[in-house]
């Protein structure tokens, strides 16, 4: 169900009162009142002192405050059981709705679960209070108490308990929980932050995990401590259960899944990569290169893959393969595969099996959510028979990818490297005081030559990071875009093929200027242009 948005602190503090008192005792002890926002800015990461309070949808609110004595801290607002009297009355009302839910139909889709969870809240409470009246013991309940009962209870059936919250929250990329009392994250505009979230003590924290761990499929015990798995909105989390095993109390690592992918043009605006590696990428996607996007962990290569996909032609088919599903393709001919780990040995679905299907399948494109192993050599058994493949992979630098697919567990012979056509590196660096994501390089292969004794490639794009440009090496000089499309693509001159990477350079510039930023709305764009070419836009260049 849709989430009320408050426009303003008023109406904020008037609709939900555990905030007015959040509020005023911030205000008593602090002297100052925080700054509503209904949507944060990237702009924001400037803020020395942050004091920003934000809402995630009634009656959620986050407070990020720090000061020039207090660290920046990520504080979570949402109704809470307050005394052992609140705590009494919830218990209550959760046994009487486990007394009536078995004489119930429970219905399967979340929308109607949470009108079924509706009535049969308000229908625990309504016979609690009657029957209070055959007892001495009253059963009271405040209007209060009531939203912040409904609340908890859906927060913990629905939802996930107390890290609800931080999943609900768009502006966080990791959570890491480190026994009960740690609770950190990642904010998207203000980095590394702790919270105010607590479990109480281990044991609760331990009872946690088991009962997250049986939602997935995946449960966590002291014989199978260490489990990955995916929640219910596709984020990743991984599991370390045992205190033999995790010295600091149980302890977990979410990394969460955005239903909508960033797009190519946010990406471009905060300047991961240029309009013109975009419009290079957007060529090379159209003529059925194939693309790897590499880096090392956490350097943003789903990210990019993700935003980059919309640039394969509309009416391709696509084929993907996963461990945990992350990619995500707007087009209509999509054939979607997860990895099945699980079970007898037999019935056990690998990545490899995945990617051998795929060259029956007749996609246009192959894309693996990452390789790792030996389903590195189906992918470039793929290539070779002419199924462009994008995917992920592990490695900082060419040489390091070519050492890496050349060696075991993949054992690609160095002579089929030149399959693959394009590698990008990506990489978190730290510039200025922040952390930021850039593209570093983006490499051509262009083969293996024996006089050389190994793999020639070009450097197309390199990211200063004095001036934090990406500079076009491949000017004149790109021997996919003259030697591999221009010629295809029918061009008399090969060179002719620049003009065509600058015009979608300026075509992606000027989406950056309108504020046609949305993943959807970029795809939509594209998919445009394809049609019509630069007429199909809903925009003059």
């Amino acid at each position: 169900m849709a989430e009320r948005i408050s426009e303003t602190l008023e109406v904020a503090m008037a609709r939900n009162p555990h905030l007015r008192k959040y509020v005023n005792e911030f205000v008593k002890k602090y002297a100052k009142l925080p700054e509503f926002h209904v949507q944060l800015s990237r702009s924001m990461k400037e803020i020395k002192y942050p004091n920003i309070l934000y809402t995630v949808g009634d009656p959620i609110f986050i407070h990020i405050y720090g000061d020039p004595k207090t660290n920046r801290k990520y504080i979570v607002i949402e109704p809470r059981i307050e005394n052992a009297e609140e705590e009494a009355k919830y218990e209550m009302i959760k046994d009487k709705l486990l007394e009536l839910a078995p004489t119930r139909r429970i219905p399967e889709e979340k929308e109607e679960f949470e009108l079924f969870l509706d009535e049969l809240f308000s229908e625990a409470v309504s016979k609690l209070r009657k029957g209070g009246l055959f007892n001495r013991n009253k059963f009271e309940l405040s209007k209060t108490e009531f939203e912040k009962f409904k609340y908890l209870l859906k927060r913990d059936i629905i939802g996930i308990g107390p890290l609800d919250v931080l999943m609900k929250d768009p502006y966080i990329e990791d959570i890491h929980i480190i026994g009960a009392n740690y609770v950190s994250l990642i904010h998207k505009i203000f980095e590394a932050l702790p919270t105010n979230i607590t479990f109480g003590d281990n044991i609760k924290l331990a009872d946690y995990f088991k009962n997250l761990s049986e939602r997935m499929g995946r449960p966590v015990s002291d014989k199978n401590p260490v489990v990955d798995g995916t929640l219910p909105d596709g984020s990743r989390i991984n599991i370390i259960y045992s205190p033999d095993v995790s010295i600091k109390g149980p302890s977990a690592t979410i990394r969460k899944f955005s239903a909508t992918p960033l797009s190519v043009v946010q990406l471009v605006n905060w300047n991961t990569f240029s309009a013109e590696v975009a419009a290079y990428l957007w060529i090379a996607l159209e003529y059925g290169m194939s693309v790897f996007v590499c880096g090392e962990t956490a350097s943003g290569k789903t990210t990019t893959l993700n935003s980059i996909i919309p640039f394969i032609k509309p009416d391709a088919k696509i084929y993907t393969a996963e461990d945990t599903p992350e990619v995500i393709v707007p087009h209509p001919t999509w054939q979607r595969l997860t990895t099945r780990e699980r079970g007898p040995e037999e019935s056990r679905v690998t990545l490899f099996d995945l990617l051998k299907a795929a060259l029956r399948s007749r996609p246009n494109y192959i894309i693996v959510g990452e390789i790792r192993g030996a389903e590195g050599a189906i992918a470039f058994q793929a290539m070779q028979t002419g199924h462009p493949v994008m995917s992920t992979f592990h490695a900082g630098d060419i040489k390091k990818m070519i050492q890496r697919f050349t060696g075991s567990p993949i054992n690609i012979p160095v002579t089929f490297i030149d399959n693959l056509n394009i590698a990008l590196f990506q990489q978190a660096v730290y510039v200025k005081g922040k952390f930021l994501r850039r593209v570093l390089s983006v490499v051509e292969i262009e083969g293996y030559y024996e006089e050389l004794g190994g793999v020639a490639t070009r450097n197309v794009f390199e990211w200063d990071p004095v001036s934090d440009r990406h500079i076009f090496r491949g000017m004149n000089n790109s021997y996919i875009l003259e030697r591999k499309i221009a010629e295809v693509a029918g061009y008399e001159d090969p060179k002719e093929i620049y003009n065509e990477l600058f015009l979608r350079a300026r075509i992606i510039k000027r989406m950056i200027e309108l504020g046609i930023t949305d993943y959807y709305s970029v795809h939509k764009e594209i998919k445009g242009f394809y049609e019509r070419g630069i007429e199909g836009l809903s925009f003059r260049l």
